[in-house]
């Protein structure tokens, strides 16, 4: 696996740290691993789909369905990023 710079020069980890791991547990078919590691990995895959689909077959509201999971994604990421630091260095 990658190392994360970030987390390597500064402690810290990112909101990114477990996505690799996460791509690698669901390739191998460790779809529950793959989301307590990662839980954004879902609706990001969501959006490389929705991305591809858009592709081939142009989707009539393809700008509200990426809008949508693009949040969601994000969402998913910084939520799982807070609580990831808050069990880390027990904010709350």
């Amino acid at each position: 696996m990658i190392p994360c710079l970030f987390l390597k020069f500064t402690g810290i980890p990112c909101p990114g740290c477990g996505g690799q791991r996460s791509v690698f547990y669901l390739f191998q078919g460790n779809f529950k691993e793959a989301f307590l590691i990662y839980p954004a990995i879902y609706p990001l895959m969501i959006v490389g789909i929705l991305i591809l689909i858009n592709l081939f077959f142009p989707l009539k509201n393809y700008s509200r369905w990426i809008s949508t999971t693009s949040y969601l994604s994000i969402a998913t990421v910084f939520i799982h990023y807070g609580i990831q630091l808050n069990q880390l260095y027990h904010f709350i």
